[in-house]
Protein backbone atom coordinates (compact mmCIF):
# COMPACT_ATOMS: atom_id res chain seq x y z
CA UNK A 1 0.00 0.00 0.00
CA UNK A 2 1.80 3.17 -1.14
CA UNK A 3 1.82 6.35 0.90
CA UNK A 4 -0.64 8.98 -0.28
CA UNK A 5 -0.43 12.75 -0.22
CA UNK A 6 -2.66 14.42 2.38
CA UNK A 7 -4.66 17.62 2.55
CA UNK A 8 -3.53 20.41 4.94
CA UNK A 9 -6.21 19.87 7.58
CA UNK A 10 -5.26 18.34 10.94
CA UNK A 11 -2.18 17.21 9.09
CA UNK A 12 -0.51 15.36 11.91
CA UNK A 13 -3.63 13.26 12.47
CA UNK A 14 -3.94 12.39 8.78
CA UNK A 15 -0.29 11.41 8.68
CA UNK A 16 -0.65 9.36 11.86
CA UNK A 17 -3.73 7.64 10.43
CA UNK A 18 -1.83 6.59 7.30
CA UNK A 19 1.19 5.32 9.19
CA UNK A 20 -1.00 3.53 11.74
CA UNK A 21 -2.88 1.78 8.94
CA UNK A 22 0.37 0.71 7.28
CA UNK A 23 1.71 -0.66 10.55
CA UNK A 24 -1.56 -2.50 11.24
CA UNK A 25 -1.41 -4.09 7.77
CA UNK A 26 2.14 -5.26 8.34
CA UNK A 27 3.78 -2.88 5.88
CA UNK A 28 6.14 -1.96 8.72
CA UNK A 29 7.02 -5.02 10.80
CA UNK A 30 7.44 -5.01 14.56
CA UNK A 31 10.95 -3.80 15.32
CA UNK A 32 11.35 -2.11 11.94
CA UNK A 33 12.74 1.40 11.78
CA UNK A 34 10.53 3.88 9.98
CA UNK A 35 11.89 6.08 7.24
CA UNK A 36 13.54 9.32 8.32
CA UNK A 37 11.27 12.33 8.90
CA UNK A 38 12.71 14.01 5.82
CA UNK A 39 11.82 11.03 3.61
CA UNK A 40 8.34 10.59 5.10
CA UNK A 41 7.64 14.31 4.59
CA UNK A 42 8.67 14.07 0.94
CA UNK A 43 6.54 10.97 0.31
CA UNK A 44 3.51 12.49 2.01
CA UNK A 45 3.93 15.97 0.53
CA UNK A 46 3.91 17.65 3.94
CA UNK A 47 6.35 19.46 6.23
CA UNK A 48 8.77 17.75 8.57
CA UNK A 49 7.16 19.40 11.64
CA UNK A 50 3.83 17.79 10.73
CA UNK A 51 5.53 14.40 10.41
CA UNK A 52 7.18 14.90 13.79
CA UNK A 53 3.82 15.67 15.40
CA UNK A 54 2.36 12.51 13.85
CA UNK A 55 5.23 10.34 15.06
CA UNK A 56 4.89 11.69 18.58
CA UNK A 57 1.13 11.01 18.47
CA UNK A 58 1.86 7.43 17.43
CA UNK A 59 4.39 7.09 20.24
CA UNK A 60 1.82 8.33 22.76
CA UNK A 61 -0.61 5.73 21.38
CA UNK A 62 1.99 2.99 21.72
CA UNK A 63 2.53 2.25 18.03
CA UNK A 64 6.15 3.36 17.80
CA UNK A 65 9.11 4.22 20.00
CA UNK A 66 11.48 7.13 19.41
CA UNK A 67 15.05 6.11 20.16
CA UNK A 68 17.17 9.22 20.30
CA UNK A 69 20.23 9.01 18.11
CA UNK A 70 18.81 6.02 16.25
CA UNK A 71 15.31 6.51 14.83
CA UNK A 72 11.65 5.61 15.23
CA UNK A 73 10.81 1.92 15.61
CA UNK A 74 7.57 -0.05 15.37
CA UNK A 75 6.41 -1.60 18.65
CA UNK A 76 4.62 -4.86 19.32
CA UNK A 77 1.06 -3.89 20.27
CA UNK A 78 -0.23 -7.40 20.92
CA UNK A 79 -0.19 -6.83 24.68
CA UNK A 80 -0.78 -3.08 24.75
CA UNK A 81 -4.03 -1.37 25.65
CA UNK A 82 -4.99 1.40 23.20
CA UNK A 83 -4.21 4.96 24.30
CA UNK A 84 -5.73 7.16 21.59
CA UNK A 85 -4.88 10.83 21.37
CA UNK A 86 -7.92 13.10 21.60
CA UNK A 87 -8.97 14.19 18.09
CA UNK A 88 -9.20 17.79 19.30
CA UNK A 89 -5.55 18.02 20.43
CA UNK A 90 -3.50 20.57 18.52
CA UNK A 91 -0.10 19.70 17.14
CA UNK A 92 2.56 21.44 19.28
CA UNK A 93 4.61 22.85 16.41
CA UNK A 94 1.51 24.15 14.65
CA UNK A 95 0.42 25.65 17.97
CA UNK A 96 3.70 27.54 18.32
CA UNK A 97 3.17 29.06 14.87
CA UNK A 98 -0.33 30.18 15.85
CA UNK A 99 0.99 31.65 19.08
CA UNK A 100 3.57 33.61 17.09
CA UNK A 101 0.79 35.38 15.19
CA UNK A 102 -1.44 36.18 18.18
CA UNK A 103 1.15 36.80 20.86
CA UNK A 104 3.28 38.98 18.64
CA UNK A 105 0.34 41.35 18.52
CA UNK A 106 -0.49 41.07 22.21
CA UNK A 107 3.12 42.00 23.01
CA UNK A 108 2.81 45.06 20.77
CA UNK A 109 -0.46 46.00 22.48
CA UNK A 110 1.16 45.59 25.90
CA UNK A 111 3.95 47.96 24.87
CA UNK A 112 1.46 50.54 23.64
CA UNK A 113 -1.20 50.27 26.36
CA UNK A 114 0.35 48.41 29.29
CA UNK A 115 0.87 49.91 32.72
CA UNK A 116 3.68 49.66 35.24
CA UNK A 117 1.81 46.90 37.07
CA UNK A 118 1.82 44.80 33.90
CA UNK A 119 5.58 45.15 33.50
CA UNK A 120 6.00 44.31 37.18
CA UNK A 121 3.93 41.16 36.69
CA UNK A 122 6.19 40.14 33.79
CA UNK A 123 9.26 40.71 35.94
CA UNK A 124 7.84 38.60 38.77
CA UNK A 125 7.07 35.81 36.31
CA UNK A 126 10.62 35.91 34.94
CA UNK A 127 12.02 35.76 38.45
CA UNK A 128 9.82 32.75 39.20
CA UNK A 129 11.11 31.07 36.04
CA UNK A 130 14.69 31.74 37.10
CA UNK A 131 14.12 30.40 40.62
CA UNK A 132 12.54 27.21 39.30
CA UNK A 133 15.29 26.68 36.73
CA UNK A 134 17.87 27.11 39.49
CA UNK A 135 16.18 24.20 41.28
CA UNK A 136 16.32 22.10 38.08
CA UNK A 137 12.54 22.34 37.81
CA UNK A 138 10.85 23.13 34.51
CA UNK A 139 9.52 26.68 35.08
CA UNK A 140 6.13 26.17 33.50
CA UNK A 141 4.28 28.14 36.17
CA UNK A 142 6.40 31.23 35.57
CA UNK A 143 6.20 30.82 31.81
CA UNK A 144 2.41 30.76 31.89
CA UNK A 145 2.31 33.76 34.24
CA UNK A 146 4.56 35.73 31.90
CA UNK A 147 2.47 35.21 28.78
CA UNK A 148 -0.74 35.92 30.67
CA UNK A 149 0.76 39.12 32.09
CA UNK A 150 1.37 40.30 28.55
CA UNK A 151 -2.11 39.57 27.27
CA UNK A 152 -3.76 40.90 30.45
CA UNK A 153 -2.29 44.29 29.56
CA UNK A 154 -4.59 44.35 26.53
CA UNK A 155 -7.75 44.39 28.67
CA UNK A 156 -9.39 42.22 26.00
CA UNK A 157 -11.15 39.18 27.47
CA UNK A 158 -11.26 37.31 24.15
CA UNK A 159 -7.50 37.68 23.71
CA UNK A 160 -6.88 36.68 27.33
CA UNK A 161 -8.96 33.51 27.01
CA UNK A 162 -7.38 32.70 23.64
CA UNK A 163 -3.86 32.90 25.04
CA UNK A 164 -4.92 30.89 28.10
CA UNK A 165 -6.23 28.15 25.81
CA UNK A 166 -3.07 28.27 23.71
CA UNK A 167 -0.81 27.93 26.70
CA UNK A 168 -2.85 25.35 28.57
CA UNK A 169 -2.97 23.14 25.47
CA UNK A 170 0.69 22.34 26.10
CA UNK A 171 -0.52 20.08 28.91
CA UNK A 172 -1.74 17.63 26.26
CA UNK A 173 0.08 14.29 25.82
CA UNK A 174 1.67 15.14 22.46
CA UNK A 175 3.18 18.41 23.64
CA UNK A 176 4.24 16.80 26.93
CA UNK A 177 5.95 13.90 25.16
CA UNK A 178 7.71 16.14 22.66
CA UNK A 179 8.83 18.46 25.45
CA UNK A 180 10.30 15.48 27.27
CA UNK A 181 12.81 15.12 24.46
CA UNK A 182 13.83 18.73 23.96
CA UNK A 183 13.02 20.76 27.08
CA UNK A 184 15.70 20.94 29.76
CA UNK A 185 17.19 23.49 32.11
CA UNK A 186 19.60 24.94 29.50
CA UNK A 187 16.74 25.39 27.02
CA UNK A 188 14.67 27.13 29.67
CA UNK A 189 17.55 29.45 30.53
CA UNK A 190 17.63 30.46 26.88
CA UNK A 191 13.89 31.04 26.99
CA UNK A 192 14.26 33.23 30.09
CA UNK A 193 16.64 35.52 28.17
CA UNK A 194 14.09 35.70 25.37
CA UNK A 195 11.37 36.62 27.89
CA UNK A 196 13.55 39.37 29.28
CA UNK A 197 13.92 40.88 25.80
CA UNK A 198 10.15 40.95 25.41
CA UNK A 199 9.67 42.50 28.86
CA UNK A 200 12.32 45.15 28.18
CA UNK A 201 10.67 46.18 24.91
CA UNK A 202 7.26 46.41 26.60
CA UNK A 203 8.75 48.48 29.43
CA UNK A 204 10.32 50.82 26.84
CA UNK A 205 6.91 51.16 25.13
CA UNK A 206 8.53 49.87 21.93
CA UNK A 207 5.60 48.14 20.23
CA UNK A 208 7.55 47.05 17.16
CA UNK A 209 10.41 45.84 19.32
CA UNK A 210 8.04 43.86 21.55
CA UNK A 211 6.41 42.24 18.53
CA UNK A 212 9.80 41.34 17.06
CA UNK A 213 11.05 39.95 20.40
CA UNK A 214 7.95 37.75 20.74
CA UNK A 215 8.34 36.54 17.16
CA UNK A 216 11.98 35.70 17.87
CA UNK A 217 10.99 33.79 21.04
CA UNK A 218 8.39 31.74 19.20
CA UNK A 219 10.76 31.07 16.29
CA UNK A 220 13.42 29.82 18.69
CA UNK A 221 10.87 27.68 20.53
CA UNK A 222 9.89 26.13 17.21
CA UNK A 223 13.55 25.48 16.41
CA UNK A 224 14.12 23.82 19.77
CA UNK A 225 11.23 21.41 19.23
CA UNK A 226 12.28 20.77 15.62
CA UNK A 227 15.91 19.89 16.40
CA UNK A 228 17.43 16.64 15.26
CA UNK A 229 16.58 13.63 17.43
CA UNK A 230 20.34 13.21 17.79
CA UNK A 231 20.35 16.40 19.85
CA UNK A 232 17.54 15.23 22.10
CA UNK A 233 18.47 14.37 25.65
CA UNK A 234 18.46 10.64 26.53
CA UNK A 235 15.10 9.37 27.79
Amino acid sequence: MPLQTVEPQRLYRQIADQLRALIAKGEFAVGARLSAERDLAKQLGVSRPSVREALIALEVEGWVEVRTGSGVYVLDRSHRAPAPVAPTEWGPLELIRARRVIEGETAAIAAAAGKRKDVDAMSRAIELMREMADRNVMPLEGDRAFHLAIVNASGNTVLVETVQNFWDSRKGPIFTRLGGYFENVPSWRSAIVEHEAIRDAVAARDAEGARAAMHAHMDKSHQRFSASWRRAKPS
